[in-house]
């Protein structure tokens, strides 16, 4: 799988918000876009993850 045009290892029938998880992203802070698609956070629990996923994953940074 690709992540940020990074090659990531992933884990057989691996949920998305597991994956978050462990790579310590806060879902609060996050927007993903899967395959070209914007997923709505709703839908974080019940996405299963495969090696051909492409995910861009943007954080929400704030400032002054």
């Amino acid at each position: 799988m690709r992540v940020n045009g990074k090659e990531v290892a992933l884990s057989k029938n691996q949920k998305l918000v597991d994956f978050l998880e462990i790579n310590q992203y806060d879902i609060r802070k996050i927007a993903i876009e899967c395959n070209g698609e914007i997923l709505p956070k709703s839908t974080y629990q019940e996405v299963i993850l495969n090696n051909e996923d492409r995910l861009e994953i943007v954080r929400f940074v704030g400032g002054g």
